[in-house]
């Protein structure tokens, strides 16, 4: 198994993904290959000591900006380093290739280079909402934004899968992101797509609201692309702002501060509760390859995470879970 980093995606490439694989490296001592431009890459890792550690660099003279055009640009840049990374992955099904590039440009390049897992119609990109000691696992954030109530039900099928080969869980709970909890709301699709659920033999939660998402006990929250990544960027957004009132309300008096300073470290441990990094990215899911997608501006700390990850991918063998799944239930006759 090697991990594939492409290392010119992101705000703060190379910087702070050469950083992250170093750390990864020291502490999981697994292979990692950073793909990009050599010397950029190269300049990077020598302001570490790199002795010793499994780190490779795979040369890509081309970077996909997150203007281009998706399609057109995997087309037209087969040197890029998501297109390269992509392409290497393929060769090698255990391993597994990390982007904080264009999404667009990483999830075409993920079905066209990699292709669908057989029965599946639309791939699916998840996330790991926090809920305390708690997370909801919600898919898809951003993958497919017109999605039909077949998708929907595959989704339910990729994060079950997921939560119990990555996260442990048994039987997980899959929940439907709905206007209401009855089963009679919300559109067609939807509603469609909440038969489809309850008939499907998964642990069906049923509907679940929006206001709901922090406390609902459900593993799985099933919604489509548009409105799954609106809730991810809200969420994202509205701790950011509820962070820095908090803290402007703290400093703007003498006795503010001083409880400021008496529950520092407690706010520092509720923050790292929401904190992206501390949960490394999303997984594109469907697709016959491992690929996760983390944030554009990440750091260190979260390609770090980003590789734990991966290495729990590979070793539980999601796709061949995903695979295994599908394939019992076209034999069963319930797709």
């Amino acid at each position: 198994m090697k991990i594939y980093i492409d290392a010119m995606g992101g705000d703060n490439a190379p910087a702070e993904i050469v950083k992250g694989a170093v750390e990864a490296a020291r502490e999981y001592s697994v292979p990692i290959v950073l793909v990009g431009q050599e010397k950029a890459v190269r300049d990077a890792l020598d302001r570490y000591d790199t002795q010793g550690l499994p780190i490779e660099i795979l040369h890509a003279e081309s970077v996909i900006g997150f203007d281009e055009e998706p399609v057109k640009a995997v087309r037209h840049k087969k040197d890029s380093s998501i297109v390269v990374g992509l392409q290497a992955v393929k060769e090698n099904p255990e391993d597994v290739f990390i982007s904080a590039g264009s999404t667009g440009a990483l999830l075409v390049g993920a079905q066209f280079i990699l292709g669908r897992i057989r029965g599946i119609k639309r791939p699916g990109l998840g996330v790991s909402i926090p809920q305390g000691e708690h997370s909801l696992f919600a898919i898809d954030v951003g993958a497919t934004s017109d999605a039909k109530a077949e998708y929907l039900l595959q989704y339910g099928q990729l994060g079950a899968v997921y939560c119990e080969a990555v996260m442990g869980i048994p039987n997980p709970s899959v929940g439907l992101l709905n206007i209401g909890s009855e089963e009679e709301k919300g559109s067609m699709v939807v509603k469609d797509a909440h038969q489809m659920l309850k008939a499907s033999g998964l642990n069906f939660y049923g509907n679940i609201e929006a206001k709901d998402i922090p406390t609902a006990r459900a593993d799985v929250l099933v919604c489509d692309g548009f409105t799954g990544n609106i809730v991810l960027k809200l969420t994202e957004g509205l701790m950011s702002f509820i962070m820095s009132e908090l803290k402007k309300s703290m400093m703007s008096s003498f006795k503010g501060k001083i409880g400021g300073l008496m529950i520092k470290d407690d706010l520092k441990e509720f923050k790292k509760q929401f904190d992206a990094e501390e949960y490394g990215g999303s997984p594109f899911l469907g697709v016959k390859g491992g690929v996760i997608k983390i944030h554009g501006s990440s750091k260190s700390g979260a390609v770090r995470c980003a590789v734990r990850q991966a290495i729990l991918f590979s070793e539980n063998d999601v796709v061949g879970k995903i695979t295994a799944r599908l394939e019992k239930m076209r034999d069963s006759g319930e797709e």
